[in-house]
């Protein structure tokens, strides 16, 4: 790729309910829903300046930075921003691959955190995404949908998985090219600096 993907994965993430994901080898459950929402257009009369139609969308920004990982925030009008962890994911020529949010979850489940991983249109998704720490048993997740910025993996972390992110020193995200099936894409998710992105991502959304 020649140029990073759009930082959309944060409105993407926090717009999505995670699916947990399974070990390798379990069989995957059928039936999980995907709720894919956005704004709606109401028009407007015939006539009316079209100024007065354009809105800017919500503001995204970088508040902190902690080892590899940036504390990407949405602004949220009369209210305190949302935040969450991002990092973008490079091969060993630094072209951009993937991109990978993390965020807390409190609503009680088996996930107690959410994370968005985009990656290429060009992605075999019957394959799966996998996810590894430091060469330890992989973990698949289901690809969500597409959009024109890249394909969606939309997953649920559990207090073991945040777990083994904080006392790791990377992950390794793979992915299979849908032109060449019988090959893998590995990139590295550093995992420097994820125990104090995270434990501030979970003060500011509490």
């Amino acid at each position: 790729m020649k140029k990073p993907f759009l930082t959309l994965s944060l409105l993407a993430a926090l717009a999505a309910a995670p699916a947990l994901a399974q070990d390798e080898g379990a069989e995957n459950p059928e039936g999980a829903g995907t709720n894919i929402g956005g704004a709606l257009d109401m028009g407007q009369d015939d006539g009316a300046p079209a100024a007065a139609a354009a809105q800017q969308g919500p503001r995204t920004y970088v508040k902190e930075k902690f080892g590899d990982w940036d504390l990407q925030c949405l602004e949220v009008q009369d209210a305190d921003d949302v935040c969450q962890m991002y990092q973008l994911l490079t091969d060993g020529q630094g072209n951009s691959v993937a991109e990978a949010s993390i965020f807390q979850l409190s609503n009680g489940g088996q996930a107690v955190a959410g994370g968005t991983f985009v990656v290429p249109l060009e992605t075999l998704l019957t394959a799966k995404l996998s996810v590894s720490v430091d060469g330890g048993q992989p973990r698949r997740y289901d690809y969500a949908f597409c959009a024109q910025v890249g394909c969606y993996a939309r997953v649920g972390f559990t207090a073991e998985d945040i777990a083994r992110f904080k006392a790791g020193a990377a992950a390794t995200v793979t992915l299979v090219p849908a032109l060449a099936p019988d090959q893998k894409v590995e990139v590295t998710m550093s995992l420097t600096g994820f125990t104090a992105a995270f434990d501030q991502t979970s003060a500011l959304n509490q």
